[in-house]
């Protein structure tokens, strides 16, 4: 940090240097070269006064630092400082013919006779002749190393700067790193407070998901413990009895059909957990397609019908073909989660209701509501976690692993749909999936993320 701090405080400071230098030494340049032209005119002045009174002989008499040249009205050069016999007609030079037109002009050219770039000025006298004076550009360049001292001050000023840089990049950066996480109200600028009572935010709320999750795995390594243990104790007490014989023939058949009974239990059970081990791991990508939502439930409840019918359940669907896209298996899945468990908390001769209704921004809701034994209001937070039972005691009586509702939540959120619970003791209970609205084509929420990603790309190129 205190090398970038270092380095743009120091870019900085030489981008303001390098600019002031340019301005510095651009107005010097346009100053010196503005005098010599102020100079040249006030010798033209001389020189036409000179003309006047003694002509072609004043001029030879000269001893002029300035390259003169006395030029007719048609061009032709009539006097030449440099060369002794004149000739050549000088009117296509553009100081000259600004000179006949304006009485003045000035030019920088490439001498034709030192091939060196050289400042013309030309002036028009009253008897329409023209004089012209020039000197060479190196001239005004070796005026400007008048002002070299200057260029050695900036340059001792940049160093000075990048010591500073530094050491202000220092002190920025150490008290930052002097920051005590732990304690982050201590701290030498008070416009970091807002920032790091975030963090401190921040760090409380991560610590307070690690603490539940580390709860909900222990409690989760508990409940499998004690819901594996329980079958296979059942298992192992009948089979012990049954190899050291001590049960009656009559009463074989009725062991074998107990321990067949929590052998399918414990079957579901790790069937379950193999469900939401891989909803959570989601290395394997089911095919997505187009489901009508009520055709599924349909064929959910009509297979969940001899069960009703056993309790005097009546089993009711309504709503129409409703299209979403999703994984079928899945659906189907949590369908038959939600009706099955809204018959198992159901009270005899009860009823369960499913609705499918599409909302007006296009949403498609799930509703499956009982009238069943309901959910007290302090547990309906939880009984989507794993295992998470509102009535341990009757629970072998039900049934059940204790993983519907969570498989639920989990297929849910697989599908980007929102899960909401309302429920009364005694009146029953109503589960609600909302599916966002679909799509035109079958694509797998990864896809459409990408899709996402690469339409913003194109938009920020």
């Amino acid at each position: 940090m205190i090398k970038t701090i270092f380095r743009n405080t120091f870019l900085i400071g030489i981008s303001i240097l390098a600019l002031c230098a340019v301005l510095f030494f651009g107005i010097q340049y346009t100053q010196i070269k503005n005098d010599t032209y102020s100079a040249l005119k006030q010798e033209s002045v001389y020189a036409e006064r000179g003309i006047l009174q003694g002509g072609e002989d004043y001029l030879k008499s000269l001893g002029s630092e300035h390259h003169i040249t006395w030029i007719d009205a048609d061009g032709n050069v009539l006097y030449d400082s440099e060369v002794q016999v004149p000739t050549g007609n000088e009117k296509e030079h553009e100081e000259v013919s600004e000179a006949m037109e304006e009485g003045e002009g000035r030019k920088i050219r490439k001498s034709e006779s030192s091939g060196e770039s050289t400042m013309y000025y030309a002036r028009k006298c009253e008897d329409g002749t023209i004089i012209r004076l020039s000197r060479p550009v190196s001239a005004v360049n070796k005026a400007l190393v008048a002002v070299r001292p200057i260029l050695w001050v900036l340059i001792l000023v940049l160093v000075i700067s990048a010591v500073l840089s530094f050491r202000i990049a220092k002190q920025i950066v150490n008290p930052i790193n002097a920051i005590n996480l732990e304690h982050p109200e201590i701290n030498k600028y008070p416009e970091l407070s807002p920032l790091l009572e975030k963090i401190q935010e921040q760090k409380m709320t991560i610590q307070e998901e690690v603490e539940s999750r580390e709860q909900m795995r222990r409690e989760f390594s508990a409940n499998v413990s004690h819901e594996l243990k329980t079958p296979l104790t059942s298992i192992s007490g009948f089979a012990e009895l049954l190899s050291q014989g001590v049960v009656s023939e009559d009463k074989v058949q009725e062991f074998s059909k107990d321990i067949y009974k929590e052998s399918q239990r414990l079957i579901a059970l790790i069937d379950d957990i193999i469900k939401l081990s891989r909803l959570d791991e989601n290395k394997e990508e089911p095919k997505w397609e187009n489901v009508d939502l009520y055709d599924l439930s349909s064929e959910v409840l009509d297979g969940l019908r001899p069960i009703a019918d056993k309790q005097g359940i009546k089993l009711g669907l309504a709503g129409k073909p409703t299209t979403i896209t999703g994984v079928y298996a899945l659906l189907n899945e949590m369908v038959y989660n939600l009706c099955d468990n809204a018959i198992k908390y159901n009270t005899p001769g009860g009823s369960v209701d499913v609705t499918i209704a599409t909302k007006e921004n296009g949403d498609v809701a799930l509703a499956v509501k009982d009238s069943g034994i309901g959910i007290p209001l302090k547990h309906q937070k939880r009984v989507f976690e794993r295992f998470y039972r509102v009535d341990k005691s009757h629970s072998k009586e039900i049934g059940g692993t204790g993983l519907g509702l969570s498989i639920v939540k989990h297929v849910a959120q697989h599908h980007n749909a929102n899960v909401s619970l309302e429920s009364e003791p005694g009146l029953g209970t109503t589960i609600t999936i909302v599916f966002p609205k679909k799509i035109d084509s079958v694509e797998t929420p990864e896809e459409n993320k990408e899709k996402t990603n690469e339409k913003s790309k194109n938009k920020n190129e």
